[in-house]
C-alpha cells in the first residue's frame, strides 16, 4: 500500500497502482443504506430536521464511512464508493440516503444564490465562461478547481452518452513541482488574488473577496483554486487591482501543471458511484459531455458540500471566503440569499450535537 498523505500527495501512477481508495460496496452495505434512508423518509421529516442520529447505519456501513473519512482527511484526499443501486431508487430516496451519508462525514453547507444544500449537476443551459457562470449547470469542459467547502461529494445518478469524465490532481503535489521548476511563480500563488462571488453573494457580503491560491497554516500547505472566478473578477470589477504579468504567468503555468500526464488521474463515474474529495488538497475537473436526447436519461449528479468533522485550521487569509478558519468549525459554502431561521437553527443544532465551532451567519 502506498504511503499516501495529504501533505505530499500522489502522482497519477501512484493513485492507479494503489486502488485502496476505491471501495466497492457489498450488497449488505448498500441494502442497509437504502433501508435506513427509507425508514427516515417514512417519518416525513424534511432535510432540515434530519440529524446524524436519525441515520442509525449498521456497523459495516459505519466502517465504510470511517474509512472514507480517514482517506479524505488524512491520506489521499479522495475516495470512491461504488455500487449504490440508484436505478432501483427514486430521486427522493437517493437524496435522503446521500444526505444521511454526508451527515456522518460533516455538516452540510449552502452552494449558491438560492442557498441550495444539494445541487443537481446537470446541463440546464448555463454558460460557464461568463461573469456569473458556474460549471455545474452546463455541459462544458471545466477548469481544474476546488469547491467552497472542506469536502465535496458527487453521487452519479445518470451518465452522459459521451464525455463528462472526471479528472483529479493533487494540488499540493502539483504546487511542489512548480516550486522546484519556478519558485517565483509558486511564490506568486501565495499572494492575494481577487475572486468574484459570481453574483451569488448574500446581502451582507461584497461581490468579491481576496484570498491566496496556496496558503500555509501550522507548517502545512493548502490550495484553493477557481480561475474562472478570478477571470470573472477581472472582467466585472473596475475597482480591483489588475493581475500582474507574473500572476498571469503563474496561473497559466499552474493550469498546465495540473493537467500534466504524470499528475492528473482520469476516471469515469458510473451510476451509483459516490466520489468524495478534500478540496484543500485535491483539485477536480471534467471533460465536456454529450447528453442523452431523452430528458429523463440526461447526465445527472447530486453535489454535497460539507464542513468536515476532522477539519484542520486553514490559512488566515482565507477567512473572507470561509468565514471561519478554526479547526473543526462550520465554515465555507456560498451563503446565497435564501438562508432562513429554520436553516440557521438546524446548522446550530448539528454543530452542538457534534461539538463543532459555529458562528451565526
Amino acid at each position: 500500500m502506498t504511503n499516501f498523505n495529504t501533505l505530499s500527495g500522489w502522482t497519477a501512477q501512484e493513485l492507479e497502482r494503489d486502488t485502496s481508495w476505491i471501495v466497492p460496496l457489498p450488497a449488505s452495505v448498500s441494502h442497509n443504506l437504502i433501508d435506513v434512508a427509507r425508514s427516515v423518509l417514512a417519518r416525513e421529516k424534511n432535510l432540515f430536521a434530519m440529524t446524524r442520529k436519525d441515520f442509525n447505519f449498521s456497523a459495516p456501513v459505519r466502517e465504510v464511512i470511517d474509512f472514507a473519512a480517514d482517506e479524505i482527511n488524512r491520506r489521499s484526499g479522495i475516495t470512491l464508493l461504488k455500487g449504490i443501486p440508484v436505478d432501483d431508487l427514486d430521486l427522493q430516496t437517493i437524496e435522503v440516503l446521500y444526505w444521511g451519508l454526508g451527515l456522518h462525514l460533516g455538516i452540510p453547507r449552502p452552494q449558491g444564490k438560492m442557498s441550495q444544500f444539494i445541487s443537481h449537476v446537470r446541463n440546464e443551459g448555463g454558460t460557464y465562461r461568463s461573469t456569473q457562470g458556474r460549471g455545474y449547470n452546463t455541459n462544458s469542459k471545466l477548469d481544474f478547481h476546488s469547491d467552497g467547502s472542506d469536502i465535496v461529494g458527487l453521487i452519479c445518478v445518470k451518465q452522459a452518452i459521451e464525455g463528462g469524465n472526471s479528472m483529479v490532481t493533487h494540488s499540493i503535489r502539483a504546487f511542489q513541482e512548480l516550486r522546484k521548476e519556478r519558485p517565483d511563480l509558486a511564490e506568486a500563488l501565495m499572494g492575494p488574488f481577487v475572486f468574484s462571488r459570481q453574483g451569488e453573494q448574500a446581502s451582507d457580503e461584497p461581490p468579491y473577496y481576496r484570498a491566496s491560491i496556496v496558503g500555509e497554516k501550522n507548517g502545512q500547505l493548502f490550495c484553493r483554486y477557481i480561475r474562472n472566478h478570478i477571470n470573472s473578477a477581472q472582467l466585472t470589477f473596475d475597482d480591483i487591482e489588475r493581475l500582474t504579468p507574473l500572476q498571469t504567468e503563474a496561473l497559466d503555468r499552474f493550469d498546465q501543471m495540473l493537467q500534466r500526464q504524470d499528475l492528473c488521474y482520469h476516471m469515469r463515474l458510473e451510476k451509483g458511484d459516490v466520489q468524495l474529495l478534500n478540496n484543500h488538497c485535491v483539485l477536480h475537473s471534467r471533460t465536456e459531455y454529450v447528453d442523452h436526447p431523452d430528458p429523463a436519461e440526461k447526465r445527472h449528479l447530486m453535489r454535497l458540500w460539507l464542513s468536515s468533522y476532522q477539519g484542520q485550521a486553514l490559512p488566515d487569509n482565507w477567512r473572507d471566503v470561509y468565514k471561519n478558519v478554526a479547526p473543526r468549525s462550520v465554515r465555507g459554502g456560498f451563503k446565497g440569499t435564501q438562508i432562513t431561521d429554520e436553516i440557521r437553527d438546524y446548522i446550530r443544532r448539528l454543530a452542538d450535537e457534534t461539538q463543532m465551532e459555529w458562528v451565526a451567519q
